[in-house]
C-alpha cells in the first residue's frame, strides 16, 4: 500500500509504483523539494518555496473551512507539531459563509495546489440560498483541479462496537459531473429543469480507477451502483462504460446494483461489498450511509484525486455548524484522513505512527467523544493521541 501512496500516488510518483489509474504518467516534482533532486529539475518559483524552509519539508494546502473545520486542522496541528512531521501547512480560508470567498481566494488556493499538488481541507459550507451563481465555491474548486474520483474507506474500528462490526468496504464516487453539473434554470413559470450531466469519457474514467484501485488494493469485486432503469440513457451510459471496463478486468469480480436496492443492502448485510462506484449524487449519499455503519461522520476519512492532484478530507462532508467553538467534536476523521496524506508523501513512519496513536485511543475506550458515546472534549482525544504517539520506552 505504501508504495504509490493514496490509492494512486497521484501527486507523488513515487520510483516503483505505476502512475495513477495508468494513464497519468506526468511526475510532478513539486513535492520532492526536500529531497536532493536538481535545482534545474524543480521548476518551483523561489518566491513560493520559502514555504518549505528545511530540508526534507513537504508543503501541504490547508483550508479549514466552516463549522468546526478549524478546530479540527488546529488538532492536526498540535499532532504533527508532535510527531515531528516534516510538513508546513501553506493555510488559505475560503468560506461563502463567513463572507471569505471571492476569485482571488479560489485563485490564490488554486496557486497553491499547483505548487503542492497535495491539500488537507474541511468542509466548505454551501448555502442553500441561490444569489445568482449556482455552482459553489466548493464545486469550482473540484472543478479546477479535475478532482474526478472521490474515495471513501468505510472500515470498523476496533474498540467501538456498532451494529455490523469488521466493516471493510470502499466507495468511490465521479465528482466533476452528473447532478452535481449547476445546470437549472426556470423554463416556464413554476417549472424548473435540472440537469443530470453523464459523458462516456468521465463514466469511463471513473470505472478505470475503480479497477485500478482494486487491482492495486488486492480487493475481489467491484460493483456498479445505478439508476438505469428509469434514467435508462443517463445512468444507462454508466453502466455501459462500467462493464466495458470491466472486461479489461477478468480477475475482479464486477456486479451492478440499483441504488435504492444497494441503501437497503448495506443496512441489512454490508458485508457483501467491497469496492463500490458510482456517479456523483449516489455517492454522496451512500458515503453518509455508510459512515453511519460504522460511527459516523466524525470517524470514516476521505480523499480525492485528479491527474494531478490529492485532497483529504472527511468522507461524509458536514460542517457540524452546532459544534462550533464548543470543544465536542470528533478529530478521528481528520486525523485518518492527515495520516493518509502522509502516506500518500511516502512518510510511512509518520504515517503510521498517527493512525496507530488514533486507534489506540478508539480501542482503549476511556477517550470518547459524544457522537461515540462518551463525554471527552476535542482536546481530551488529541491529548490522547499525542500521549500514545511516543508509547513508554522500555516500560
Amino acid at each position: 500500500m505504501g508504495g504509490y501512496g493514496g490509492p494512486w500516488g497521484a501527486a507523488v510518483s513515487h520510483p516503483r509504483s505505476a502512475s495513477p489509474q495508468g494513464l497519468l504518467r506526468t511526475p510532478s516534482l513539486g513535492l520532492w523539494r526536500g529531497l536532493r533532486v536538481p535545482p534545474a529539475l524543480q521548476q518551483i518559483p523561489q518566491a513560493k518555496s520559502e514555504h518549505a524552509k528545511a530540508e526534507g519539508t513537504f508543503q501541504v494546502t490547508m483550508l479549514p473551512g466552516d463549522g468546526v473545520g478549524p478546530e479540527l486542522m488546529h488538532a492536526v496541528k498540535e499532532v504533527f507539531k508532535a510527531a515531528s512531521v516534516p510538513v508546513v501547512f501553506d493555510e488559505h480560508y475560503l468560506s461563502e459563509v463567513q463572507n471569505m470567498a471571492s476569485e482571488e481566494k479560489l485563485d490564490e488556493v488554486i496557486d497553491s495546489m499547483k505548487e503542492s499538488k497535495v491539500a488537507i481541507i474541511g468542509k466548505i459550507h454551501t448555502p442553500m440560498e441561490y444569489k445568482g451563481e449556482l455552482a459553489s465555491y466548493d464545486m469550482r474548486l473540484r472543478r479546477k483541479l479535475d478532482l474526478f474520483a472521490n474515495v471513501v474507506h468505510v472500515k470498523s474500528l476496533s474498540g467501538y462496537q456498532t451494529r455490523h462490526n469488521n466493516l471493510d468496504l470502499v466507495i468511490i464516487r465521479e465528482q466533476t459531473e452528473g447532478e452535481y453539473s449547476a445546470l437549472e434554470h426556470e423554463s416556464v413559470r413554476g417549472v424548473i429543469e435540472c440537469l443530470k450531466i453523464i459523458t462516456r469519457a468521465k463514466s469511463q474514467r471513473i470505472a478505470k480507477f475503480a479497477f485500478d484501485y482494486a487491482t492495486k488494493k488486492g480487493r475481489s469485486k467491484v460493483t456498479a451502483v445505478h439508476k438505469a432503469n428509469i434514467m435508462k440513457l443517463g445512468d444507462g451510459l454508466f453502466l455501459q462504460c462500467c462493464r466495458e471496463v470491466a472486461e479489461l478486468y477478468p480477475k475482479i469480480k464486477f456486479d451492478t446494483i440499483i441504488i435504492d436496492n444497494c441503501c437497503m443492502q448495506l443496512v441489512q448485510n454490508p458485508y457483501q461489498f467491497d469496492v463500490l462506484v458510482m456517479p456523483n449524487l449516489y455517492g454522496n449519499i451512500v458515503d453518509n450511509l455508510a459512515a453511519g455503519l460504522v460511527g459516523g461522520a466524525g470517524v470514516v476519512p476521505g480523499e480525492s484525486y485528479s491527474a494531478e492532484y490529492a485532497v483529504f478530507e472527511m468522507g461524509a462532508r458536514h460542517p457540524f455548524a452546532q459544534a462550533v467553538g464548543r470543544n465536542i467534536a470528533n478529530p478521528t476523521a481528520m486525523l485518518l484522513s492527515a495520516a493518509n496524506m502522509l502516506r500518500h508523501l511516502n512518510l510511512e513512519f509518520h504515517s503510521n505512527l498517527i493512525s496507530d496513536a488514533v486507534k489506540k485511543v478508539i480501542k482503549g475506550g476511556k477517550v470518547r467523544t459524544r457522537d461515540l458515546g462518551g463525554y471527552s472534549t476535542t482536546s481530551d482525544f488529541v491529548k490522547s493521541v499525542i500521549d500514545n504517539l511516543h508509547p513508554h520506552y522500555g516500560a
